[in-house]
């Protein structure tokens, strides 16, 4: 069983990892608007992986990569943390 302290730290990581996620879709669009180095579509989909709120958030916000086919990962990498998460809930 997890103690009350392990999870919230568990929480505040994960919560740091989707604002970096954020971040580096930020500075992704960031870079769009000014015509220059961009982040590889592949990258931002990993780091969507481990953080995907963050993404989506980013996504949704500043309209960013939400046409593009590959980001409706996104929203899936979402849906499974949820899942994920219950799961922990109710079976660690």
């Amino acid at each position: 069983m997890i103690k009350i302290s392990d999870s919230v730290l568990i929480l505040a990581i994960y919560a740091f990892l989707n604002g970096m996620v954020m971040f580096f879709y930020v500075q992704d669009k960031i870079a769009a608007q000014k015509n220059a180095w961009r982040t590889p579509k592949s990258r931002l989909l990993f780091f969507a992986l481990f953080g995907p709120f963050g993404a989506c958030a980013a996504m949704h916000l500043l309209r960013h990569k939400t046409w593009q086919l590959k980001f409706y990962l996104v929203p899936v990498f979402a849906i499974l943390h949820i899942v994920l998460f219950i799961w922990f809930l109710m079976y660690a």
